[in-house]
Formats: C-alpha cells, sequence, structure tokens
C-alpha cells in the first residue's frame, strides 16, 4: 500500500501494525471458532464468520501481501467445508476481472509510450493557463483528474510528479526573481498546493469511470452478484462523473483555501510549459496505436448506453448488443489490439510485448475475486443477513439515508488505514447485507460504501499517491492530514447527498 519515503517513526508503526496483525489474524480466526455467536446461524455461517475476520484483520494490518490474502481466505473456507472449491474459485473468472485485464493492459500501453505524459503536457500548454499560478494548479489537478478515470491513480501521480517537481523548480526560479529573495521550493505554499493537489486529484478522477479505480469495479460486480441489479459504463458515468466535477471544485477551492500560492502570476511559465511539450517531439507510433485501442474500448463501452437513447433500453438491439460486447469482452478485445498493431513491422515489434503486459497489477485482480467469493458465500450461508440484523440493532438505523451514511463513513474510515481496494471488499458487502435487513434498496448504500473505500487522503499511508507526494519531502504530515480530514469531512457529506439526490431522480 505505501510508496515513496517514510519516517523512521511511520516504519516503526508500519512494522508493528504488521507483527500484531501476523499473530492477531490467527487469534481471532480461533476465538470465533471457538465462541458461539449469536442469532441463529448455520454451521456453515459460524466458520466462515471465523475465515472473514482472519482475513479483515490481515487486510488492514498487510502482515502478508494483501492479494495473497485475498488467496487465503477462499482457500480456508474450501478446507473448512464452507462451500467447495468450485463455487468459491468460479468468483476469479467474474466478467469483471476482464474488465481490470484488458483496461490495466491499456494503461500499460499509455505509460509505456508516454502517452499520457503527452496528454498532460498538451493541456498544461494552453495558452488559457498562461502564467496564472492559479490556473496552472487548476489544469494540472484537472489532469490527474482526467488521467485517472482511464488509468490507476498510483500510475497517474507516479507520472505526473516528476512533471509537477519540474513545473515547482521553474516557478521556484521565476518567483525568486520576481521577489528578489531565495526561494526554498519545500516552504512554498505553492509546491504543498500543487502537490497535494495531484495526489488527491488522482484519487477523486477515479470515481469518474467504471475503470477508474478498483472499487468501482467491485462495487459494480457485487451489487450484480449481491444484489441483483447492473449497472453498466454509461449507466455509472452518469451520476460519477456531475459528483466527480462537483468533488474537484470543491478540493480546488479546498487547496487554494489553505495553501494560496504565493503570486498570483509568474511570466515565463507558460513558455516553459509549451517547451516541455515541444520536447516530446511528433508523434510515435506507439502512442498512434495505444490511442487507437484506447478509443475503441471507450466507443464500445460507451455505445449501449447511445443504443439504448436511439431503440431503446430494453430493445432486442440492446440484448443483442450486451450478449456480444459486454464489458469483460470488449476490454479484452480492445487490449488485444496492442499485441495486433506494429510499432515495427519488420522488427516484429508491436505495441506492447508479454513482458511489459506481465507488469500490470495481478495482486488487484486476485484481491477482487477473493473479496467477490467472501462475500458471495456471506450471503448463500446467511451470514450476511444476521449482520445486516445485529447492525440494525446496534445503531438503530434503519432508513435508506441513514444506511447510506453509515455506508459511507465506514468506507471513508477503513480506507485510513488499508487499501481502497481492500476496503470497498469489506464495507460493500456489510452495506448491503444491512440494507436488505431493514428492507430498503442496498444499491445506494453498497454505491456509498464504493466511493467512500476512495477517499484516504488524511496520511501518506492511506493511500499510494499520498506516499508518492509525500516522498517527495515537499508535504509536511500536519498539512497532509489537516487537508486531509477536511476533505474526508466534505466528501462524506458529497457522497451522501450526491446518492440520496440520485436516488430521488432514478
Amino acid at each position: 500500500m505505501t510508496e515513496g519515503r517514510i519516517s523512521e517513526t511511520e516504519e516503526r508503526i508500519e512494522r508493528w501494525r504488521q507483527s500484531i496483525g501476523l499473530w492477531l489474524g490467527p487469534l481471532v480466526f480461533v476465538v470465533l471458532l471457538a465462541v458461539p455467536l449469536p442469532g441463529q446461524i448455520s454451521p456453515q455461517a459460524h466458520r466462515l464468520a471465523a475465515v472473514l475476520g482472519w482475513t479483515l484483520v490481515y487486510w488492514v494490518c498487510e502482515p502478508i501481501p494483501i492479494p495473497v490474502t485475498a488467496l487465503l481466505g477462499p482457500a480456508l473456507c474450501v478446507a473448512l467445508g464452507v462451500a467447495e472449491a468450485k463455487a468459491l474459485l468460479a468468483s476469479f473468472a467474474d466478467p469483471v476481472v476482464f474488465v481490470f485485464i484488458g483496461s490495466f493492459l491499456l494503461a500499460e500501453a499509455m505509460t509505456v509510450h508516454g502517452l499520457d505524459r503527452r496528454i498532460a503536457l498538451t493541456i498544461l500548454s494552453l495558452r488559457w493557463v498562461g502564467d496564472s499560478t492559479r490556473r496552472v494548479l487548476f489544469v494540472f489537478g484537472a489532469i490527474a483528474a482526467f488521467l485517472s478515470m482511464w488509468i490507476s491513480n498510483t500510475a497517474t501521480t507516479a507520472m505526473l510528479l516528476p512533471i509537477a517537481l519540474g513545473i515547482l523548480g521553474e516557478m521556484g526560479g521565476l518567483l525568486a526573481r520576481q521577489t528578489g529573495q531565495t526561494v526554498e521550493l519545500s516552504r512554498l505554499r505553492l509546491s504543498r498546493g500543487l502537490l497535494l493537489m495531484t495526489a488527491y486529484a488522482a484519487s477523486v478522477g477515479g470515481i469518474g469511470t467504471p475503470i477508474g479505480t478498483p472499487p468501482n469495479l467491485i462495487g459494480i460486480g457485487m451489487i450484480r452478484e449481491l444484489a441483483g441489479k447492473s449497472i453498466n459504463f454509461v449507466g455509472w458515468m452518469k451520476f460519477a462523473v456531475p459528483m466527480l466535477l462537483v468533488m474537484y471544485g470543491i478540493l480546488f477551492g479546498l487547496i487554494v483555501w489553505l495553501h494560496p500560492p504565493e503570486a498570483a502570476r509568474l511570466e515565463g511559465m507558460s513558455g516553459y510549459l509549451r517547451g516541455r511539450r515541444a520536447e516530446l517531439g511528433p508523434w510515435t507510433r506507439g502512442q498512434v496505436n495505444t490511442l487507437v485501442a484506447f478509443l475503441t474500448a471507450v466507443t464500445l463501452w460507451v455505445a449501449p448506453g447511445v443504443l439504448a437513447l436511439v431503440a431503446g433500453a430494453n430493445s432486442h438491439a440492446m440484448d443483442v448488443y450486451q450478449k456480444l460486447l459486454p464489458e469483460g469482452i470488449v476490454a479484452i478485445l480492445a487490449a488485444c489490439l496492442l499485441f495486433f498493431l506494429p510499432v515495427n513491422w519488420k522488427a516484429r515489434r508491436f505495441t506492447l510485448t508479454w513482458a511489459e503486459a506481465a507488469r500490470i497489477d495481478w495482486g488487484t485482480i486476485l484481491l477482487f475475486g477473493g473479496g467477490i467469493a467472501l462475500g458471495t458465500q456471506a450471503f448463500s450461508t446467511g451470514l450476511a443477513q444476521a449482520l445486516g440484523e445485529g447492525a440494525l440493532k446496534a445503531t438503530g438505523i434503519t432508513s435508506l439515508g441513514g444506511i447510506t451514511f453509515l455506508a459511507v463513513a465506514m468506507g471513508i474510515l477503513i480506507s485510513e488505514t488499508t487499501s481502497n481496494t481492500a476496503s470497498a471488499n469489506m464495507v460493500i458487502p456489510v452495506a448491503i447485507a444491512v440494507a436488505k435487513a431493514a428492507q430498503v434498496d442496498p444499491v445506494l448504500p453498497a454505491l456509498g460504501a464504493c466511493l467512500g473505500a476512495s477517499y484516504g487522503f488524511m496520511l501518506p499511508v492511506s493511500t499510494p499517491p499520498n506516499a508518492i507526494v509525500y516522498g517527495s519531502g515537499m508535504i509536511p504530515i500536519p498539512s497532509m492530514v489537516k487537508t486531509g480530514i477536511i476533505f474526508d469531512i466534505l466528501g462524506l457529506f458529497l457522497i451522501w447527498g450526491g446518492l440520496l439526490l440520485l436516488g430521488r431522480l432514478a
């Protein structure tokens, strides 16, 4: 979960967290297995509860890699007779898994050929940006948000950080000439603002599309499997993009308020950005090929929404299209284009090699499969229903709005201590179970848990983008904590209000 440089104190805390978790997980497992649980639950549900206890401790404390824990949980379930291996391992071949694989391959190609960097510098070089520090801040954050709609927030932040540091170096020199004073970049509000904007916008941007961040696909998969409702690519973007735009506007206002740039304008900034863009040279064959494959995927993902408007959502044409070109198959076909489109035909070199493809995040794919497997068993054994009824009794919350608020809050809170993917796997099934126990529609609470899991802004260890920019040495912990807490709270009410509005409009 963590990348970049952290302090010695934080390293000690991490070691303690992992060491304690290593022994706490099996202990929780044994205790839950030995102690009778309240309520009338089946022996399979009882054993599953013990497995889930072990799994959740390991996901939070990370004594072993999170994807390995995702494999351990289903394996223990089979060994303890909770369900047969075929039923549990089928989740690792869920159609959404192939959306992950295809989109990860497309994102890898964008990084390999520098298409993401070209897009970023092209937008930054627009004349509208000019020499305004706030416009640079706004546009740079917008680039991070846009790119993370299609590639991971980690990759987006890692790619943009060197560009951000280059911009800050130039800004520092321009500011020194403008003020006649020595400038230390690490002490500039502008530095803190730009780097925090990069990390937070990358995390926020991920909510915009189903493939933007793993919790989205996890939420879509669990809503389909556990709530029986499907959300397609366009259906997701209809509510997620407006929410993203509002979130981004609030984020920009918050960053400018807490970290206002030292100068409103820096003469020469626009020339520097255009110069960096010119260094890229002409488009390469790899960039063109990657763009073709990417646009093919996006077009085929968006086509059902257009077809529904033209022919009707329940038309024969829609049924045929969704049967022949579901989103997972579209992702795979578009990714396969990368292995057909050549960058050098004589040398038989294609847009993506298997060595490059093998670098994609297979761990997240395993984590998704394990989460779906455990979530499905929680419902089939009756454990989820028991948990939902217990949560209702403990909290007294029975309304759709209250359950949705609780789901968002849980997603945000847990994402501060573990990865957003693990957080989604933990919270979404609980949100659905609580909603079903209260006899309300589980879709909004599930979406609340899903979107809340993408909010982890308080600490360097909360999410990789935070750790990456913290590793630059330019962001003091108090600055990140203060900004992150405020944005977490704003996000809680924004997600909650947006989902309730969505429920009224639906």
